[in-house]
């Protein structure tokens, strides 16, 4: 089979298309025929040797993918061949033809949800709920700055935003992202290359409860501008260092928290799988495919994800 090795941390040229054997399942995994695999942001941070977790040498990269079982250990109970699937992790990694997963990394892929939508689904969709849900503890009613929210996890959060009637305030740099991030739904649409979009947030809103960062070195000083009393920020992306002064926390008894999707605890992880599935199935959500690349491309995509306006998400042909 055809994957992306990794035989040395880097830039995105370290990634190379090679032929290798197709692996075979043990009793407790599930081989998958990888149909299109997800791109995202922490694949570069891995491939790049900053990530504070690194796999060993030589790796193959990807955690997102979607396809269908190909075969099935002994031991698997819940999956079958011929199932679509999507992942929510991998064994030996989703940029491949095919790839090995363990059960708990399997989630059904609804008839409804195409390969490249659902290869684009567990990472920003899994990040974004964890951010909102599970550390932001948000309710009905209040209000939500999303940074960035044209990318994977932007889009993904004005879904399950919208979903449980919050406001939602979205910013996107480009005018094709802007567009996107009012078509999924957001009550107000800013773009943070102005100058003065803080104001204009303040202005439209009086204040927002939660803030999803998704580039904390250049924007969490300036976030504490339009946060309410007692508001909650959720560290979602960093590229940096900054100077940050603590007071800012104290005199609105803000919290900030900082995340990793795959941090998450068993259960909280499994209360994720299910609210994607239903997500899915219901149709509230929607992945968006903003731009598809093939397997020998691999370097190209990882320099889109990065160096490219954020407009839905990035995957993987195989």
């Amino acid at each position: 089979m055809k994957a992306i090795i990794v035989r040395e941390f880097g830039a995105a040229d370290v990634m190379k298309l090679e032929e290798i054997e197709t692996p075979v399942p043990n009793e407790n995994q599930v081989l998958v025929k990888i149909e299109a695999a997800g791109v995202n942001p922490v694949d570069t941070y891995i491939r790049a040797g900053v990530y504070p977790v690194k796999p060993d040498l030589p790796y193959t990269p990807g955690k997102d993918g979607a396809g269908r079982v190909e075969a099935v250990g002994e031991n698997i109970t819940n999956f079958k061949i011929g199932d679509r699937v999507l992942t929510a992790d991998s064994v030996s990694g989703t940029y491949s033809e095919y790839c090995l997963c363990e059960e708990k990394h399997l989630i059904k892929l609804p008839e409804n949800v195409s390969f490249e939508q659902g290869a684009g689904v567990f990472v920003p969709y899994g990040t974004s709920y964890r951010a909102l849900f599970q550390k932001a503890k948000v309710t009905r009613g209040e209000t939500v700055l999303i940074h960035g929210a044209s990318g994977g996890v932007g889009t993904a959060a004005i879904q399950w935003a919208k979903n449980v009637g919050l406001t939602v305030v979205g910013t996107a740099s480009s005018d094709e992202g802007q567009k996107l991030v009012k078509e999924q739904g957001a009550d107000f649409v800013f773009n943070h290359a102005d100058e003065d979009y803080l104001q204009k947030i303040l202005d439209a809103t009086g204040g927002v409860d939660v803030i999803l960062e998704m580039l904390a070195n250049v924007n969490l000083v300036k976030d504490f501008d339009v946060l309410k009393m007692f508001g909650r920020i959720v560290i979602i992306g960093n590229r940096g260092s900054l100077d940050f002064n603590p007071r800012l926390t104290m005199g609105k008894e803000a919290s900030i928290f900082g995340m990793a999707l795959f941090n998450a605890p068993e259960a909280e992880m499994n209360e994720i799988h299910e609210a994607i599935f239903n997500g899915l199935s219901e149709g509230f959500l929607n992945p968006v495919v903003g731009g598809r690349f093939e397997l020998q491309n691999a370097a190209d995509s990882h320099r889109a994800v990065i160096e490219n306006k954020a407009f839905g998400k990035i995957v993987l042909a195989t």
